[in-house]
């Protein structure tokens, strides 16, 4: 029977650089904060479990999703569905900027991210592969779920791809700090406009999980959200480490994609056929 109400939250956090063992402690501890508090789904940042400017340190930190510590991860969940951010080490010398979804001991997907980004202070596409998937995973009945890292929401059509699938909740781990795109560039505001827009437009409840941590000369924000089907607010963090939480329900989503019917109306035939057609000329 499908849960009517869901209770989300979000781990913000400082993941120390390079450091996976320090980072899997500070998991534990927010998992065991979560379970404490009820939480049924909890999202981590992007690369939760590294940190984010690894460069040459990505060799060091990858693993594959066998990995003791993904396994350890997954016990501590117990019957919440937790999702981290790791490097993943597929063929030797293949790595993969991911999101690991666990619960009850399994490991029950990941995501690759998609959309590398190379502008700015930003340089993904330079150390990882890109992802070639987009897959919906269901772990709790009634609540398919979809994830994208970071990145992969600023192409337009990866959201919309997403969407199609008409999941019930929209996973978000970020790393953004102040100033990496440029000076003019607001990530504070810009993730705002982005993360309302989504949730509103397609009727879902979004949670968009940032790092608060500093690496170098790069301050991670913070400002993790929760927003439900209406693309209203319904938790905001600071820029410290913290753990907030919020109620999403089936019942606004029905509402909203009734009222506002994105999924419905997006005729994906003609789309496809003007996307040909373009791509033809």
């Amino acid at each position: 029977m499908t849960k009517e109400v869901l209770h989300v939250g979000i781990a913000q956090i400082a993941p120390v650089l390079g450091d996976v063992e320090a980072n899997l402690e500070k998991h534990l501890s927010y998992i065991k904060q979560a379970y404490e508090q009820g939480i049924e789904v909890l999202l981590f940042p992007e690369l939760s479990l590294t940190g984010y400017s690894l460069r040459e340190k990505t060799l060091d930190v990858a693993m594959g999703t066998d990995h003791r510590l993904l396994k350890k991860l997954g016990e501590a969940a117990g019957d919440m569905v937790v999702s981290a951010g790791f490097i993943e080490e597929d063929q030797a010398g293949e790595f993969y900027n991911a999101q690991v979804m666990v619960k009850n001991g399994q490991l029950l997907h990941v995501h690759r991210k998609l959309n590398l980004p190379n502008y700015g202070g930003l340089e993904e596409a330079k150390w990882y592969s890109k992802g070639q998937a987009l897959e919906l995973c269901e772990p709790i009945v009634g609540w398919p779920m979809h994830t994208l890292i970071c990145a992969d929401l600023w192409n337009p059509a990866l959201p919309h791809l997403a969407m199609l699938d008409k999941p019930a909740l929209m996973l978000a781990p970020v790393n953004s700090a102040a100033d990496i795109v440029s000076d003019e560039f607001s990530n504070p505001q810009g993730w705002k406009t982005n993360t309302d827009f989504i949730s509103m437009t397609y009727g879902v409840p979004l949670l968009m999980a940032n790092s608060c941590a500093l690496e170098g000369n790069s301050r991670f924000w913070g400002g993790s959200r929760i927003l439900d089907a209406f693309g209203n607010c319904l938790a905001e963090a600071g820029g410290e480490e913290t753990l907030i939480s919020a109620k999403v329900s089936i019942k606004d989503t029905r509402e909203a994609r009734f009222q506002l019917p994105t999924i419905r109306d997006a005729d994906s035939r003609l789309v496809l056929d003007l996307l040909v057609k373009r791509i033809g000329r």
